[in-house]
């Protein structure tokens, strides 16, 4: 039988690096949620598309392929056959990603795919709505925070690495406005599922973060 772990938290919280060490520890698969939505939020930029038009969004992806490969382990994303793994980091993706994932059109084809890939394999699997709207009988539930500034400083460091010239300030201001539309939107809001095991990652390490994980997850395995 095959068994979820679930990692939900807001933005930058550091969902996907602790999902990543955590299924490497594991031997399982990670799949990350947030590039499915990074790759809409890119075709719908590309297109050129108002964010908040559903009736044109929906059209689109009634006619979109977005398929996850897992490459040695390391999950791979393509958009309509292209390999979009770089492209989905850019700043102005994830703005493109946070304004359209509030869409019911979008948040149900995504979870139905998310699902069926759970259904194949052992994994953990991380994003804002895994332990109370696409997975709600996972085996495992976390729900991963942080303070905001802490968060806007790992996003802001992650874009500066990548090459990306961007304020600090205007990096918290995104992380205040994601956190309001993820915790409002009508459709699988942000939320701590009742059964998930809180951990607030501002003070901690990644590895102290993966080990509490661990500990918590083999004494019930």
């Amino acid at each position: 039988m095959r068994y979820s772990i679930a990692i939900d938290g807001p933005s930058g919280a550091g969902k996907s690096t602790i999902a990543s060490a955590l299924a490497k520890e594991l031997g399982i698969l990670h799949l990350d949620t947030g590039a499915m939505y990074r790759a809409v939020g890119l075709k719908v930029l590309r297109l050129g598309l108002d964010f908040s038009d559903e009736k044109a969004i929906s059209e689109v992806l009634a006619n979109t392929e977005i398929d996850i490969k897992f490459e040695n382990g390391v999950q791979k994303v393509y958009l309509d056959g292209e390999d979009v793994n770089s492209l989905i980091r850019l700043h102005e993706v994830s703005k493109a990603a946070a304004a359209t994932s509030s869409l019911r059109c979008v948040r149900e084809k995504l979870a139905q795919a998310q699902r069926n890939i759970a259904l194949k394999y052992d994994m953990v699997v991380d994003g804002r709505d895994i332990g109370t709207y696409v997975l709600p009988d996972a085996k495992f539930k976390f729900f991963l925070t942080a303070n905001e500034e802490v968060r806007a400083k790992r996003r802001y460091e992650e874009l500066r690495e990548k090459g990306q010239s961007i304020d600090f300030n205007t990096v918290l201001e995104d992380i205040k406005k994601r956190d309001i539309m993820d915790m409002t939107r009508e459709i699988a809001p942000l939320k701590k599922a009742s059964d998930a095991i809180e951990i607030d990652s501002s003070y901690m390490t990644p590895n102290q973060v993966v080990q509490t994980m661990l500990k918590y997850i083999k004494e019930r395995l």
